[in-house]
């Protein structure tokens, strides 16, 4: 029976060979947009583990052999991470990526900061690195290969007084994984957004033509086929289909691995090698798709094995019952459960909230059947029109095949619903915004505060093309007001755009960079004045240097570079608002690629899958809508009886995954930090009206097809 079934299979002439290469394109597609989605999470998972490459082991001995200082800086709004060390003995551990330790007066680059440093002046980045390149880092101690990264060699007594200086015996031998359970969360409701879809459309392929093949294979038992024979003829054509379905998704993914990984999920790129699949993974799609489709082609076939007079005689199937509703409930449930619950440990959390949802993702999909078949009682209830009659009670018959066409666009609406509610919320409540003239101002700020600034380095930043001021801010000696620093009033007379002194002051009450968080800032801000003398004023260390520039990226960058050289012991690497604001805003900044990632690919997977299933449909009817043409039905009507059956479950679910995404994503927030929802905004409208336009678009695509299929020759020919 095998070899018969690959007969029919791959000689069964016109309508089997259009309908294997349908089921092997849409499997393929589907397989291809799977294993991209698995090798992306381990993309992202293999990066998190490079960041820690340069990580050393805590808990080093006072004696250690190594000094290590590692600090933060930037060029051009893109964060530049410095590694300074120094050897005080024999045995300093080398880490990966660095062929050994760099000494006094030589530093190793990633390729992307050497490039950029090739390419810029010196006095803008290069300057600040000591003496010559002695090579490049490697891959491995890299997250991305846009990676800026310097380890710079000094001697022990300078290393080991700069900002968290500290000795080093070890550097980790294995990856340690993704080092927060936030992000594993993330990504495990990414994948599962991803993933859900992607399968549902797999299984929707599987099905294409069930309802024609089962008369066929009805046709088969009443000249005495028997039921296994059947299943084993079925499963063949299923697992052909699927077998090179996968095969070419496979020769997709490896085609266009590269470009995947070029995409920014984190907000930066990976490495090629880290876009991999495990041998456990890939056995696992290989041999589950094809397995997959010979279960759904015998459980497609459960009339024929009952009978062979199972297919035509059709009875209504059971209505689906409430309690689906049950795990959709128990996922609203568990979320709301744990407001004012959240458990401390990370870990715990992710237990939390993970299965809650998920749940409410399951719980859509069960519940959708339901949901479809209370719609189409009320809609028939209130019909006026024969198409909606039709329609209505069409989709009251048999409400799980209904919902099932549309199953995947009300996962991917839901897992975009709750990933931009979070994502724009969380950068409402956490991201930064800068003004010009925070973003235009340069600050260093002083750990050991020095007793003064040098004149000649004062005069030599105030010298510089584009710079318009530089303002020595210095320790204010009254510890509870809220101004940190004192400024003479003759520094402030040169840096208008600051503010200005009290009439009749001489030294004034500043922040120490003339920005805070407050929202007044600015020319038209007046200083209070400061009980303090001049000569006071000089006796007080210093704690900032405010250099106020044109805002260009040269002038920013030369007023870094020097303030680099003037003071290399910083405690903080000098920048501006902007350049922090953009440092603290990169993590949300991945969190929404992710976001883009889940809205991109869910919403046209799902969309894939809504066509397969419409033509699916039409091609399994084709002979009750030629016979209805055939009595005087318009073929206008018959169209109004395929949309209404599509869009109005459609429509439905989509209000319901929307709601259910909102009131998921405000759960998750309240429970877990305390803040509100914030509501999603035109961009997220945009794209949920455009992926549901495009849905319906589908469907009135398939208009066509109705013509060509339902004429008298089908009604004559079955």
């Amino acid at each position: 029976m095998i070899r018969f079934g690959l007969r029919l299979t791959l000689a069964g002439g016109r309508e089997a060979a259009v309908r294997l290469a349908v089921m092997a394109g849409a499997v393929a597609l589907g397989v291809w947009l799977l294993l991209s989605t698995l090798a992306g999470v381990n993309a992202v998972d293999a990066q998190f583990a490079r960041f820690a490459a340069l990580s050393p082991q805590p808990g080093a001995a006072a004696d250690a052999p190594l000094w290590w200082a590692e600090r933060g800086d930037y060029f051009d709004g893109r964060s530049i991470t410095r590694i300074d060390v120094a050897v005080t003995g024999t045995g300093a551990p080398v880490p990966k990526g660095l062929p050994r330790l760099p000494g006094p007066g030589e530093y190793y680059a990633s390729p992307a900061l050497a490039r950029l440093i090739a390419a810029t002046p010196a006095d803008q980045l290069g300057a600040r690195f000591p003496g010559r390149q002695a090579g490049l880092i490697g891959a491995p101690a890299l997250p991305s290969p846009d990676s800026l990264t310097a380890v710079a060699g000094g001697t022990p007594d300078v290393v080991s007084q700069l900002y968290h200086a500290r000795r080093v015996t070890a550097f980790p031998t294995e990856p340690p994984g993704i080092p927060t359970a936030a992000v594993d969360l993330i990504l495990s409701v990414v994948a599962g957004g991803l993933l859900f879809p992607v399968l549902i459309f797999i299984g929707t392929a599987t099905r294409l033509t069930a309802a024609r093949r089962e008369q066929r294979f009805a046709a088969m038992r009443l000249i005495g086929g028997t039921p296994r024979q059947i299943s084993v003829v079925a499963a063949v054509e299923a697992t052909v289909a699927a077998l090179l379905g996968t095969a070419a998704g496979f020769a997709l993914y490896f085609a266009f691995r590269v470009q995947l990984a070029r995409i920014p999920f984190t907000g930066m790129p990976f490495h090629p090698d880290d876009v991999t699949l495990g041998p456990l993974v890939a056995a696992a799609v290989a041999v589950g798709v094809p397995v997959g489709a010979a279960l759904a082609a015998r459980v497609a076939l459960r009339r024929v094995r009952i009978s062979p007079l199972g297919v035509v005689r059709r009875v209504t199937p059971k209505p689906p019952r409430w309690f689906r509703l049950i795990p959709l409930l128990l996922g609203v449930a568990e979320l709301a459960f744990f407001i004012g619950r959240v458990p401390e440990d990370s870990t715990a959390q992710v237990a939390v909230f993970l299965p809650g949802l998920l749940l409410i993702m399951v719980g859509l999909v069960l519940a959708g059947p339901w949901l479809t078949m209370a719609g189409a009682r009320l809609l028939a209830r209130r019909a006026q029109r024969p198409a909606t009659l039709i329609a209505a009670r069409r989709l009251a018959d048999n409400p799980a095949a209904a919902f099932r066409a549309i199953s995947g666009v009300v996962v991917g609406l839901f897992v975009t619903t709750v990933s931009v509610g979070i994502i724009q919320t969380l950068a409402a409540e956490r991201g930064t915004h800068v003004d010009d003239l925070a973003a235009s101002t340069m600050v260093a700020r002083f750990e050991r505060d020095p007793d003064t600034v040098p004149a000649p380095v004062v005069a030599a930043l105030a010298a510089g093309p584009g710079v318009r001021s530089v303002t020595v801010v210095r320790d204010n000696p009254v510890y509870d007001t809220d101004y940190a620093g004192v400024a003479s009033c003759a520094d402030l007379a040169r840096a208008p755009q600051f503010g200005r002194c009290a009439d009749g002051a001489e030294v004034a009450l500043v922040w120490e960079d003339f920005m805070g968080y407050r929202a007044a800032h600015g020319p038209g801000v007046v200083w209070p004045a400061a009980a303090l003398t001049a000569a006071q004023l000089a006796a007080r260390p210093v704690i900032s240097v405010v250099v106020g520039t044109d805002g260009s990226t040269a002038t920013l960058e030369r007023a870094r570079t020097a303030l680099q050289l003037a003071f290399p012991d910083l405690r903080i690497m000098p920048a501006t608002d902007w350049d922090r604001a953009n440092d603290q805003n990169s993590q949300l900044a991945g969190f929404e690629q992710l976001a883009a990632v889940v809205i991109l690919a869910s919403l046209p997977i799902a969309g894939c899958s809504l066509a397969v299933s419409v033509i699916a449909g039409l091609t399994d009817r084709k002979r009750p809508f030629s016979l209805l043409r055939l009595t005087g039905v318009p073929l206008g009507v018959l169209r109004r009886v395929i949309a209404l059956e599509s869009a109005v479950p459609l429509l439905g679910a989509a209000a319901l995954a929307i709601g259910a995404g909102l009131l998921g994503a405000q759960l998750f927030l309240t429970a877990q930090m305390g803040y509100h929802l914030r509501p999603p905004g035109l961009t997220y409208g945009a794209i949920v009206t455009g992926g549901l336009l495009l849905s319906l678009g589908i469907i009135a695509a398939t208009f066509p097809l109705l013509r060509r299929i339902t004429g008298p020759e089908t009604a004559r020919s079955e």
